[in-house]
C-alpha cells in the first residue's frame, strides 16, 4: 500500500484497502472551528447525540478570534456552553489557527487522522497526517460515533528533481505546482512528494506546501516525514512516533516527474490560485495593501523573512499592511526576538494570531477596486474582499509593501512608488454568463436545466464567506450564486424542481456546508458535474441533495433550458428535447442509502 491506504486502513478494520473502497475510519482528533461549530452543536442537539470522546474533541477559534462580528460572537459562545456541558476543550481566541494548533500540541502527527471544518485541514499532510476539511454535518457524525466513512482516493506521486534554485521559497514550489496541474487535474487525488530538495524541507516550508493542497483540487499532500518532522513531533506528543512509508511495490495511479530547476518566482493572478504567472509578468503593478499571514504563511520562518526585509525601512506611502502570525506561540516569538518592532516601525498593523482575512476575519478584508498582494491560499473573487488579490511568497508580498508595486526583495527601488490620480480609477468589470429557467423532483426525475459552462466554481461563488454565520437553511437560498457573475439573480429566478449542469470541480474551496443547503432551501432538484471538489460532494451527498457526475453529455445537445430526466440507480441521463441520452455515474451504495434515509441522519 502507498501512505494514503496504510493510514485509512490503521483507522479501519480492514487490514487492507483500495482505491474506491468505501470505509468507516476512525477520527483521531475531531475539531470545529467558531464559524462550522455552531451549526455541529446544532446537529448534536437536534438528533440526540452526545460526544464520543472529549478527549480527542475540540472547538477551534480561529476565523474571527476578535469576536468583531456580532454573529461570531454568539456562534463562539453557544460553543463554549456547548463544551461547558460535555467537556469538550476549546482552543479559544488568544490560540490561533487550528490546523496549526494540532501539529504543534502533538495532536496530528504521522500516521495519525484528523478532520475540521477548516476545508485547508489536509495542511496535516505535512507532518504526513490524515487531514480532511468536512461540512458541519460529517463534522458532527466523527463528534458522535468517533468516525466517518470515506472513500479511498486514488494516488498520485510527485517527484521533484534537480537543485531548487536560489530565491524559490516555498510558495513558489507550491505556486509552480499549480501553473503545471492547476485546479483539477489531480482532483481528489492523494498526492505524495519525493525528491531530495523535498527531503530537506522543513516544517514551515511543509505547511505552505500542504495548505494548498485544496487550490490544486486534490485531497490531501502527504510528505513522508523526515528526522526533523519525527523529531518535532515526538517532542510534541511526548512519545517517540514512528515514520510511516509507502511500501516499494505500493501503486500509483500517477506518476509526475518534475525539473524543479526550472522553477521561478510566481504569482497567482486575482480571481484564481492556480492562474499563477512567472513574477516578471507582474512587476511594477501598483498595489493599495498587503497582507501577510493565514494558514499558508504565517509560521515563524515567514515572520523572520519578512522582518529581514522590512528592517530599517517603512511600508511605501499610501500603502497598508497587515501581518497576522498563524499561531499565538509564533506571535509571542516574534515579541520575543523584536520582530513586531520592526514590523510596528516599518508601518504595519499586527493583528492577533488567526486566519484573518481569508476567513473574512479579524483583519485583511480589500474594498472595491482596492489591489492586494497576499500570502494567502485563496483569492477567489469575493473571497479576502472586492478588490483584487494577488498570491505570492512572504519575500514577494514584504518586498512589495516597501516598494508600493509588485516587486522581489532583490529589486526594491531607494524611492517608493506614490499613488497618482489616475491609481483612484475604478476598473469596471463586465460579467458574460448564460442564464436560464426551470422544473420538477426524485431515483428517477425530471427537470429544466441551468446549464452553467464553467470549470472550478467555488465555494465562494455558491455562498459566499459572508453569510456563514446564518444557520437557518430557509434563509440560505436567497444567497445561492449571488457571487458568481452572471448569476447574481439565480435564487430569484430558480424554481422547484431545476437542475444545475455545471463542468469541472464544482464546489472546490471551503467545507462549508451551505453551499449545499442553499441549493436544498431553493428545491433545486439536482446537481450534475463532471466532477466536484472532494468536501463538497460529501457534504451533498450527506445532505441528501442529489449529485451525479459524468464525463461527456456532448451526444444530447443539451442546451439551456432543456427538459432532462436523470435516472440515479442506472445512471442514465435523457434529454427529452430530442430523446438521446447519454451514461453517467449512477449513485453508489453509500450515497443512495443517504439519500433513501433523507441524510446521513
Amino acid at each position: 500500500m502507498n501512505i494514503i491506504e496504510k493510514i485509512l486502513a490503521r483507522h479501519s478494520k480492514y487490514p487492507t484497502v483500495k482505491p474506491g473502497d468505501i470505509i468507516d475510519v476512525l477520527i483521531d482528533a475531531r475539531a470545529a472551528r467558531d464559524f462550522g461549530g455552531a451549526n455541529v452543536v446544532q446537529n448534536i442537539e437536534q438528533n440526540g447525540l452526545n460526544v464520543n470522546d472529549p478527549s480527542k474533541t475540540f472547538f477551534t477559534f480561529d476565523c474571527n478570534p476578535t469576536g468583531s462580528d456580532q454573529k461570531y460572537a454568539i456562534n463562539q459562545h453557544i460553543c463554549r456552553k456547548f463544551a461547558r456541558r460535555t467537556g469538550v476543550k476549546v482552543f479559544d481566541i488568544d490560540k490561533g489557527i487550528g490546523t496549526h494548533t494540532l501539529i504543534d500540541l502533538g495532536l496530528a502527527y504521522p500516521g495519525a487522522t484528523a478532520v475540521s471544518t477548516d476545508s485547508h485541514a489536509n495542511i496535516l499532510g505535512a507532518v504526513c497526517a490524515f487531514g480532511q476539511g468536512m461540512g458541519d454535518q460529517d463534522i458532527a457524525v466523527a463528534w458522535a460515533k468517533g468516525s466517518v466513512w470515506f472513500k479511498v482516493p486514488d494516488s498520485a506521486k510527485i517527484i521533484l528533481n534537480g537543485k531548487r534554485p536560489d530565491g524559490i521559497s516555498a510558495k513558489d514550489i507550491v505556486l509552480n505546482l499549480l501553473n503545471i496541474f492547476g485546479a483539477n487535474k489531480l482532483l481528489g487525488y492523494s498526492i505524495e512528494m519525493y525528491g531530495h530538495e523535498v527531503d530537506r524541507l522543513t516544517l514551515d516550508e511543509r505547511i505552505t506546501i500542504a495548505s494548498m493542497a485544496t487550490e490544486m483540487g486534490a485531497i490531501i499532500i502527504l510528505f513522508p516525514p523526515n528526522q526533523e518532522i519525527l523529531d518535532y513531533c515526538s517532542a510534541a506528543t511526548g512519545r517517540q512516533i514512528e515514520t510511516i512509508t509507502a511500501d516499494d511495490d505500493a501503486y500509483y495511479q500517477e506518476v509526475h516527474q518534475i525539473d524543479m530547476t526550472k522553477f521561478v518566482q510566481m504569482v497567482s493572478l486575482p480571481g484564481k490560485p492556480h492562474g499563477t504567472v512567472d513574477i516578471v509578468q507582474t512587476k511594477k503593478i501598483k498595489i493599495d495593501s498587503a497582507f501577510i499571514g493565514s494558514c499558508t504563511n504565517g509560521r515563524m520562518e515567514d515572520m523572520r523573512i519578512v522582518a529581514d526585509i522590512l528592517k530599517n525601512k517603512k511600508v511605501a506611502p499610501g500603502v497598508v499592511l497587515k501581518i497576522v502570525p498563524a499561531t499565538n506561540e509564533i506571535w509571542e516569538q516574534c515579541l520575543n526576538e523584536g520582530l513586531i518592532k520592526i514590523y510596528k516601525d516599518a508601518g504595519a498593523l499586527v493583528s492577533n494570531a488567526g486566519c484573518a482575512g481569508c476567513a473574512a476575519g479579524q483583519v485583511g478584508q480589500n474594498g472595491q477596486g482596492e489591489v492586494t498582494i497576499s500570502t494567502g491560499n485563496r483569492n477567489f473573487p469575493g473571497k479576502q474582499g472586492k478588490g483584487d488579490v494577488y498570491l505570492a511568497s512572504p519575500a514577494v508580498v514584504a518586498a512589495s509593501a516597501v516598494a508600493g508595486y509588485i516587486t522581489t526583495r532583490n529589486e526594491i527601488p531607494e524611492i517608493p512608488a506614490e499613488f497618482s490620480a489616475k491609481d483612484y480609477e475604478l476598473k469596471e468589470k463586465i460579467a458574460q454568463k448564460n442564464q436560464t429557467q426551470n422544473t420538477d423532483k426524485p431515483t428517477s426525475l425530471e427537470g429544466r436545466v441551468w446549464y452553467i459552462k464553467e470549470d472550478n466554481i467555488d465555494t465562494d461563488m455558491i455562498f459566499h464567506n459572508r453569510y456563514l454565520a446564518i444557520t437557518k437553511l430557509e434563509e440560505m437560498g436567497q444567497y445561492a450564486f449571488d457571487n458568481l457573475a452572471g448569476y447574481e439573480d439565480f435564487s430569484k429566478k430558480a424554481q422547484k424542481g431545476d437542475i444545475i449542469v455545471v463542468q469541472k470541480n464544482f464546489g472546490s474551496g471551503s467545507s462549508r456546508q451551505q453551499a449545499v443547503d442553499c441549493f436544498l432551501a431553493l428545491g433545486i432538484a439536482a446537481i450534475l458535474a463532471e466532477s466536484y471538489g472532494a468536501i463538497y460532494e460529501r457534504n451533498a451527498i450527506n445532505a441528501a441533495l442529489p449529485i451525479m457526475s459524468y464525463k461527456s453529455l456532448e451526444k444530447i445537445d443539451l442546451q439551456d433550458g432543456d427538459k432532462i430526466r436523470v435516472d440515479f440507480k442506472s445512471g442514465l441521463v435523457t434529454n427529452l428535447k430530442n430523446n438521446l441520452t447519454a451514461q453517467a455515474n449512477p449513485f453508489y451504495d453509500v450515497q443512495l442509502e443517504i439519500y433513501q434515509n433523507g441524510g446521513i441522519f
